[in-house]
């Protein structure tokens, strides 16, 4: 949760590297110096705002006398002759501070990079200029794609939005029409009804690594509103096989996490009487997508999976150190061709979501719901009930049946929330939303990881994994104790 020295220091370089722009020659070109200038100043101000937003995630709480603060808002770069101590502003004024970045940026910079070959095709700003589109290719064209971006700084904007009128920091003033509508400002930049065009396959952005291969730099699938260049390598596959797959089984997801999938039919598993016969039979497809389970086959072999307590395999259940904890081995974000035997090595090309429409997506759906309802669509031509209809009809669930469960509870604001809470979890999970998500609900952390032990003939018996002891105060984080001892301006969250 220390994302303070980091992203404090981070923040010190960007103030500084902004003070200096004007007083660089970008280019001998001076039309080409000055959209490089510009480009640079709007990367800066992005950042700064995308730094912001994580700090606020991780430090950002109630204070010891009872007001939601943020971080120190600091403009100019620090030096030695600086005063350092430099009490919190508001959350409020952070989100203001984080607005007014995001939005210098998005005057500053392009929608999309990309070359261009006409000249009519240069913005106007720079066309009145007089720039040509080699000029402008120059500075914003494909050698700049998945830098910051217009788009990317308006995402900025709807994810601190989102962050700030949940529950724990509503005193923002931050309303969830205004979530909402920051959401809908980025998913409106796909076109008319930007529900259909939800990726089809965005779900599974992981399993194929010949086709990120295939990526030209820059190309970013339907999915991906923000992601890391491609990297051919085994190291997450290494890391999260299973043992007899060579790797260390380091995440396994818990019981908990698997409770949360549906039925193939839509239906909560707490509302089918045949679930526990057959635990893995009729789900939703996710499940066998993203989570390897007892019988499940993984790796390059297509090799079946035994978690069992009595599996004779060091993939069964706390068999030795990287043996699963809770029955379970993670499969989402692997690809299935990579082979992890050290002796016979086969990598594959990976990429990592930075921002996903899906995140995106389900945004707009929480903040919407509560906004205006689960049909409401505010001065949107959608709303949660059609974004929620369409994730779930993607991931391959109610389809024989029209989707009863979510038709029944489609008037119900409080069990959409939970519908779309769950959906979140399930479409997100090991992607780092989950602890953050529950901490800006006040939702409850003291829920034990479960786990299955599977023996023999014997029905499958859940087990207590890891208890969890957070106190309530911890829905926030804390400013770093050596930071509050040196500055007595700096006052400390509450309980910290």
């Amino acid at each position: 949760m220390d994302r303070w020295q980091n992203l404090r220091a981070s923040w010190q370089y960007i103030n500084q590297f902004i003070e200096v722009t004007d007083k660089v020659n970008w280019a001998a070109d001076p039309l080409v110096a000055e959209m490089f200038k510009e480009r640079f100043k709007g990367d800066a101000y992005g950042m700064r705002a995308l730094f912001m937003y994580h700090l606020l995630m991780a430090h950002a709480g109630v204070d010891v006398n009872g007001q939601l603060s943020g971080i120190p808002i600091l403009l100019q770069s620090e030096n030695l002759g600086s005063d350092f101590n430099i009490p919190r502003s508001s959350f409020a004024d952070c989100i203001k501070q984080l607005n007014e970045d995001a939005d210098l940026a998005i005057s500053m910079l392009p929608e999309e990079y990309g070359d261009i070959t006409d000249d009519n095709q240069v913005p106007q700003k720079y066309r009145a200029l007089g720039v040509t589109s080699g000029q402008y290719t120059r500075v914003f064209g494909d050698n700049a794609k998945n830098r910051m971006s217009a788009k990317i700084a308006r995402a900025i904007k709807a994810q601190a939005a989102l962050l700030a009128a949940s529950p724990a920091y509503a005193a923002s003033g931050v309303t969830w029409e205004e979530a909402a509508n920051k959401m809908a400002d980025v998913l409106d930049k796909l076109g008319s009804n930007p529900v259909s065009k939800l990726d089809p396959t965005g779900n599974l952005w992981y399993v194929d690594g010949s086709q990120i291969e295939k990526m030209a730099a820059g190309y970013n699938a339907p999915e991906m509103l923000w992601r890391s260049n491609k990297e051919k390598s085994s190291t997450l596959e290494a890391d999260n096989y299973p043992p007899t797959l060579f790797g260390k089984g380091r995440v396994n997801p818990t019981q908990n996490l698997v409770d949360a999938f549906p039925m193939l039919d839509g239906y909560p598993i707490s509302q089918n009487t045949a679930y526990k016969a057959n635990p893995y039979a009729n789900r939703d497809p996710r499940l066998a997508n993203y989570i390897l389970y007892n019988g499940a086959k993984a790796g390059s072999q297509n090799k079946v999976i035994t978690t069992a307590e009595d599996g004779t395999s060091n993939d069964a259940l706390n068999k030795t150190e990287t043996s699963t904890r809770t029955g379970y081995y993670m499969k989402k974000l692997l690809c299935q061709s990579v082979n992890a035997d050290p002796n016979s090595k086969t990598e594959q090309y990976h990429i990592k979501p930075f921002i996903r429409y899906t995140e995106i997506f389900l945004g707009y759906a929480e903040a919407a719901n509560e906004a205006w309802g689960p049909t409401g669509t505010g001065s949107h031509g959608y709303s949660a009930y059609d974004v929620i209809k369409a994730i779930r009809k993607r991931a391959g669930i109610g389809l024989k049946n029209g989707d009863a469960y979510l038709e029944s509870i489609k008037s119900d604001k409080n069990k959409m929330r939970e519908l779309i809470r769950n959906e979140r979890r399930l479409e997100l999970c090991f992607e780092g939303f989950r602890f953050w998500d529950l901490r800006r609900w006040k939702a409850p952390l003291n829920e034990a990881a479960k786990g299955i032990k599977i023996k023999g003939t014997d029905a499958p018996s859940y087990i207590e994994v890891e208890k969890r002891d957070y106190k309530d105060h911890m829905y926030y984080g804390p400013i770093p104790y050596g930071e509050v001892i040196k500055f007595s301006n700096l006052l400390q969250n509450q309980g910290w």
